[in-house]
């Protein structure tokens, strides 16, 4: 029995951090991948060497840039629930899907997409306070009381 899983079907097997990455800043620049990822080494004295060597120490921004990479230009279709939870090198690509040609993305579409994310928190967070309490009230309940750090002046 083979228990070993074959990534050869993600486009990021065998690919280098660096190689990816001047990909992405041919394609679309520096500008365009700050809009989309706001990942600040993509504005601030912004080149691929110093991008690669934030990116290769920080865990959480390598795999956002490894996501656009792979859902923006390569243009794959969305990860399931479960290969979203795993970071982008780890997800396994069916092998009917092949990349596609890279998406076309402008500021303002990123704009209009950070307005998106911005609403639908402000909704998740307006119907968690909604929820939360009146069912307190309901209950009876006392609201809940501060925790006070004992070091703090």
């Amino acid at each position: 029995m083979n228990n070993e899983i074959n990534y050869e079907n993600n486009p990021l097997h065998g690919l280098g951090t660096k190689s990816l990455l001047t990909e992405i800043v041919d394609q679309y620049g520096f500008e365009i991948l700050f809009a989309y990822l706001n990942i600040n080494c993509f504005k601030t004295n912004a080149s691929i060497d110093s991008s690669v060597k934030f990116l290769k120490k920080t865990d959480w921004a390598r795999e956002k840039v490894e996501a656009f990479y792979l859902y923006e230009y390569k243009n794959l279709p969305g990860a399931s629930y479960d290969e979203s939870t795993l970071p982008p090198r780890e997800r396994i690509i069916p092998a009917d899907q092949v990349p596609g040609d890279p998406k076309i993305l402008s500021l303002e579409g990123a704009e209009r997409l950070r307005e998106e994310r911005a609403n639908k928190s402000a909704e998740y967070l307006r119907e968690k306070r909604a929820n939360r309490s009146p069912a307190r009230e309901q209950r009876g309940e006392k609201p809940a009381k501060k925790k006070i750090d004992p070091w703090a002046r």
